[in-house]
């Protein structure tokens, strides 16, 4: 539920079906994009009944710097391109342990697998229920060639 603020009054607005509808969609391309770049151990977590400041997460890692900022700039990539979504901030790109990319109702975490392990964040945020996520391939496989 969304909060809007009208002439000084507030009132609470559920959020369209087409708005839900198109974050999940971003959520998913995210994923399948990190998927497509090695990202591991891909999550997707709706958060909307627990908050009204974003919609879903989307957590993977990546084993290398190089693996998260690919993966960060190729998300990046696939949601302006192919959605025409800007970013609207980024964090932790320079330390490359945790990158969390926001595009407002859609927040993604890229993480080394020793800082995804200390925040915790899919037990921060246990209650939230898991968006059902199949990778195409299995860790040991390559990814499909674009």
């Amino acid at each position: 539920m969304r909060l809007n603020v009208e002439k000084g009054t507030a009132r609470s607005q559920r959020p369209t079906e087409e708005h839900v509808d198109a974050g999940l969609k971003r959520a998913l391309v995210a994923a399948r994009t990190a998927e497509d770049n090695r990202g591991r151990d891909i999550v997707i977590l709706d958060t909307r009944e627990l908050t009204s400041i974003f919609d879903y997460f989307v957590i993977a890692s990546g084993t290398s710097r190089r693996q998260l900022h690919a993966m960060s700039e190729e998300i990046d990539h696939a949601l302006e391109e192919g959605l025409g979504d800007r970013r609207m901030g980024i964090e932790g790109y320079d330390e490359s342990r945790w990158i969390l990319l926001d595009y407002g109702d859609v927040v993604i975490h890229l993480f080394e697998p020793e800082s995804r392990q200390y925040y915790a964040l899919e037990q921060l945020w246990g209650h939230a229920a898991r968006v059902p996520f199949e990778p195409r391939h299995s860790d040991d496989s390559p990814p499909n060639p674009k």
